[in-house]
C-alpha cells in the first residue's frame, strides 16, 4: 500500500541536518510517496522589507508553511503530515485538523525560552506569551500525535501544555551509524591527544570556554581542533577549521583522528553533534543541560560538566588526557548507545511506522463517520480559509 506523505520541514540550525537525514533514508520505504516542503530561515526578496514577516521567524515559517502544504493538496492527495517543527506547524493547524498530522519538536516553546539567553532569545510581554502559549496548545491538540527528540522534551509537553504522555512518542534525531563507524577500532596510541569541538556559534556552543581550558591543559602532547564559522589568531597546538560540510568526508576524517569530543555548550536541547561523535568512538564532554545527559551519560559515554564551569571543563580534559583507557572504554559505549538509541535509518522507520499507522487509523475512523464510500475524501481536502 503507497502513503502519500508531506514532510514540512524547518531550515535552521541542527535541523537542516535533521531534515537532510529524513531525506535520505524515508526513499528507502518503498510503501512511502513523500512531498518534501523545505522552510528556509532567510527573507530574500521582498519578504526582507514586511517588518512582521523579516523579523518573526514563527510567522515566517508559519506563511511559507501553510504555503507549501497548499500546493502539496493541488498535486496530490494526501494521508498525512509531517512537521518539523511545531514553528512551521503553528500556523498550520487547520490543515493539521484535516489532514492526519505528527508533530516533532526537539524543544517545547517554554523550554526554549528558559535557554533563550544563550540564542539572545527574550520573552515579548505577558499577553503576547499567553497568546504563543495558547497558539502551542492548540496545534498539540489538533495533531494526531507528537514526537519529541527527548524524554526531556516529552515530559516539558506534558507539565506545560497539558499533553496526554501517551500521545507523545521519543524518537530522537540522529546518524546513519553505518557511515559513521570508524574504519577501524580505536587503539591506544602515543601521539598527541586530540580534541575535537564541532559548532557553528562559538561563543553559544562553549567554544570559548574551551579555549580558555584548553590553555590550561596545552603541552606539546595535546591539540585542539575547533570547526566552527569564527576565524580565531593563530596559538600554539590550535587547528581552525572554517569550511567543513555536515556529513562530507574531511569532517569524519576529523572524527577517526580525534580523541575526545568537547562540546561545553551554553544553550542547546540535542545537539547532533553528539551522536556523531559517539557513532565515531569518541568519548564526550558536555554541559549539563537540556536534554544532553541522554546520550552524554556522565561516566559511562563521557563527563558532563556545570555551565560556564572553566575549572570543570578543565578537569574533565585532564581526565581523559591522562587515561586513555577510560577513553577508549567511553568511546565503545558511545557506539552502543549511539547505535542502539541514534540511528538515524532506524528512527526514520520508526517514525514512517508511526505516521502509516496514523493515516490507516483516520481511514477506518472515516469509514465508521461516512461510510465506505467516503475513506478517500479524507486525503487532500483544502480546508476553509486555507
Amino acid at each position: 500500500m503507497t502513503y502519500r506523505i508531506g514532510f514540512i520541514l524547518e531550515q535552521a540550525l541542527g535541523h537542516i541536518t535533521h531534515a537532510s537525514n529524513l531525506r535520505a533514508n524515508v526513499p528507502r520505504d518503498p510503501d512511502i510517496q513523500a512531498c518534501w516542503g523545505l522552510v528556509p530561515w532567510e527573507t530574500p526578496g521582498i519578504g526582507g522589507y514586511i517588518p512582521l514577516f523579516r523579523s518573526n521567524w514563527t510567522v515566517r515559517a508559519g506563511v511559507r508553511a501553510r504555503r507549501l502544504v497548499a500546493d502539496m493538496t493541488r498535486r496530490t492527495q494526501l494521508d498525512a503530515l509531517f512537521f518539523h517543527t511545531q514553528v512551521p506547524a503553528v500556523l498550520s493547524t487547520n490543515w493539521i485538523k484535516r489532514i492526519p498530522s505528527i508533530v516533532s519538536l526537539d524543544a517545547t516553546p517554554l523550554q526554549y525560552d528558559a535557554l533563550g539567553a544563550a540564542y539572545s532569545h527574550r520573552r515579548g510581554p505577558a499577553w503576547l506569551e499567553h497568546t504563543k502559549w495558547r497558539m502551542n496548545r492548540d496545534c498539540f491538540r489538533a495533531a494526531r500525535r507528537l514526537v519529541t527528540w527527548s524524554t526531556w522534551a516529552r515530559q516539558g509537553l506534558v507539565d506545560d501544555y497539558d499533553v496526554p504522555a501517551d500521545k507523545i512518542t521519543v524518537i530522537p534525531p540522529g546518524v546513519n551509524t553505518s557511515e559513521w563507524l570508524r574504519p577501524t577500532p580505536r587503539v591506544a596510541h602515543d601521539g598527541p591527544v586530540k580534541i575535537l569541538f564541532v559548532g557553528g556559534n562559538l561563543e553559544r556552543k562553549g567554544g570559548l570556554l574551551l579555549l580558555e581550558a584548553f590553555r590550561a591543559v596545552r603541552s606539546p602532547d595535546v591539540e585542539l581542533h575547533l570547526v566552527t564559522r569564527d576565524t580565531l589568531p593563530a596559538e600554539p597546538g590550535l587547528f581552525v577549521y572554517n569550511d567543513m560540510q555536515p556529513n562530507s568526508a574531511p569532517l569524519k576524517q576529523l572524527y577517526y583522528n580525534s580523541d575526545i569530543f568537547c562540546l561545553p555548550t551554553h544553550g542547546d536541547c540535542l545537539p547532533m553533534v553528539l551522536s556523531e561523535a559517539g557513532a565515531t568512538g569518541l568519548p564526550g564532554i558536555a554541559t549539563r543541560i537540556a536534554a544532553i545527559p541522554e546520550i552524554i551519560q556522565d561516566g559511562t559515554t563521557g563527563l558532563l560538566i556545570p555551565t560556564g564551569d572553566v575549572s570543570a571543563l578543565v578537569t574533565a580534559l585532564r581526565r581523559l588526557i591522562e587515561n586513555p583507557i577510560l577513553r577508549l572504554d567511553m568511546g565503545t559505549r558511545a557506539i552502543e548507545l549511539v547505535t542502539r538509541e541514534f540511528d538515524a535509518q532506524r528512527n526514520a522507520d520508526r517514525l514512517l511506522d508511526l505516521l502509516k499507522q496514523e493515516a490507516d487509523t483516520a481511514r477506518i475512523e472515516s469509514k465508521v463517520r461516512y461510510g465506505t464510500g467516503a475513506v478517500d475524501g479524507i486525503r487532500g481536502n483544502r480546508p476553509r480559509h486555507s
